[in-house]
């Protein structure tokens, strides 16, 4: 799988990706995941979005809340 800019490879070896809160089933998560598990989770085109947001930021670690109750955060390697 692909970002539009960065490669799977790109991604994994830059950032550490946790995911905490409740998914679409109700259950609760709070693990580390890689970019094929981040794309199950929210989908390919909302995970552009915050990779591009994770890039460009210039401090340690990137945290989006999203409204459906996840929060995700990106810490820089």
């Amino acid at each position: 799988m692909r970002s539009h800019l960065y490669t799977t490879r790109t991604i994994n070896l830059n950032f550490r990706i946790k995911v905490y809160g409740r998914d679409e089933n109700g259950k609760r998560v709070n693990t580390l995941v890689g970019v094929s598990g981040l794309i199950a989770l929210i989908g390919e085109e909302l995970f552009n979005k915050l990779v591009g947001k994770a890039f460009s930021c210039v401090l340690d670690k990137f945290v989006a809340k999203l409204r459906r109750g996840l929060k995700i955060t990106f810490y820089c390697k």
